[in-house]
């Protein structure tokens, strides 16, 4: 097996892990899914390396950039504080290792609308922050995957054609 070969393996491999990264937030995402293509285009060589890992960083960017700014958007419209998606994210970081997998997503929701509760000191008001939060974030997330998704696709079309060409 040649290093060209090797090489495009194991980057295909890091671009899996980090679609996942994206939809599970203790694994790198995006950023690994850059800097794995980028390993690649260095590896491999070549303009079409360099215009495959061109168009996946422009992908990446602007899947990082809508997730960002669309969320932030949304929850600052919402007047969510960055305190309680904080507490979000560490509740669900302990929930992934006390229920693994599932507890990731339970512990961030649970810890979402605790924080909106002790914010807000009304259950309904504090669900209802809390649900308009987690579609903000799960907008901005499927944004991401998709142009991560997009990245994956075009390393496997470049990938072929340098094999292929």
């Amino acid at each position: 097996m040649n290093a060209d070969i090797l090489t495009s393996v194991l980057v295909g491999l890091a671009i899996l892990i980090g679609c996942l990264g994206i939809i599970l937030p203790v694994l790198p995402g995006s950023i690994l899914i850059a800097a794995a293509v980028l390993v690649w285009a260095i590896i491999i060589g070549g303009p079409l390396a360099w215009i495959v890992f061109s168009i996946v960083a422009v992908f990446v960017t602007g899947g990082m950039s809508a997730s960002l700014v669309l969320t932030g958007r949304k929850l600052k419209a919402m007047e969510v504080p960055n305190k309680s998606v904080l507490l979000a994210g560490g509740l669900g970081i302990i929930g992934f290792f006390v229920i693994p997998v599932i507890g990731l997503p339970i512990g961030f929701i649970v810890g979402l609308y605790l924080a909106e509760h002790m914010r807000l000191h009304e259950a309904k008001e504090a669900w209802d922050s809390s649900w308009g939060s987690l579609k903000a974030i799960g907008l901005g997330t499927a944004i991401e995957f998709l142009l991560a998704l997009l990245a994956a696709i075009t390393f496997g079309i470049g990938t072929l054609i340098h094999f292929l060409g």
